[in-house]
């Protein structure tokens, strides 16, 4: 039987009458029938895009007992600390990959140097399939100059963090903005009583940009990137006379 590759679906939270996030478990359509292809490798990220909820641990230990890669991209995990990441279960498991990337936190996502954690048995394959001078050297200084001064990049991402949460406090109180909480550097609304490509194209002539979704599961929600407090305050003031 052929193999193919499985993504995960939206990971939304559900809210109930008390307005707490309840997260429901990972439902993960892997084998649908008898007839589907077996997925291979399966591609997960926490947080997750465009919600930027955390993959549960108890559904990547479930995910990881069955016979096929994990593939966890963390390319946001530093707004949610590093303390969430899974990068050190790659030693217990090896059908774990963790991705990992430089775009995010240290802000050269145009030079696109990211990294992996991978088992030990997959990298002669790996180092096999490796294109030569896959990492150029603008990328290489710049990323090594991220880590020497990563204590002092780290407050610009404290910062992201901090208005990212004022962010959701204040898109709670928006009436027709339904937040959900988020461990990106962004918060994913839905949009209840007009229409989502409307308010985003409303925004935009007010030169603020925000992401329009019209996905199944994701229908009619815009996502909101943290920025400066001056941003949100203009985002704000926007959605008034929008």
């Amino acid at each position: 039987m052929d193999a193919s590759v499985g993504e995960s679906v939206p990971s939304l939270p559900i809210y109930q009458s008390t307005n707490l996030p309840i997260y429901q478990s990972t439902n993960l359509p892997i084998y649908q029938s008898t007839n589907s292809p077996i997925p291979k490798l399966l591609f997960l990220a926490s947080p997750n895009n465009p919600d930027g909820g955390l993959l549960d641990p108890v559904d990547l230990r479930r995910l990881l007992r069955l016979p096929l890669l994990v593939v966890v991209d963390e390319a946001y995990v530093e707004f949610a600390g590093l303390e969430n990441s899974v990068a050190h279960w790659v030693l217990k498991h090896d059908n774990l990959i963790v991705l990992r990337t430089f775009s995010k936190w240290a802000g050269i996502a145009g030079l696109r140097l990211g990294y992996g954690i991978f088992p030990d048995w997959l990298m002669p394959a790996l180092w096999r399939a490796r294109q030569p001078y896959n990492v150029n050297v603008a990328a290489t200084v710049a990323g090594l100059a991220s880590l020497a001064h990563r204590a002092e990049i780290q407050p610009a991402v404290d910062a992201l963090v901090r208005e990212r949460e004022r962010l959701y406090r204040e898109l709670a109180h928006v009436p027709h903005l339904q937040p959900y909480p988020s461990r990106a550097n962004f918060v994913l609304c839905r949009v209840d009583g007009r229409d989502a490509a409307a308010l985003q194209a409303a925004l935009a002539e007010r030169g603020i940009l925000v992401r329009h979704y019209a996905k199944p599961g994701l229908e009619n929600c815009i996502r909101v990137s943290a920025g400066r407090p001056e941003d949100t305050d203009a985002l704000l003031m926007g959605l008034v006379v929008c």
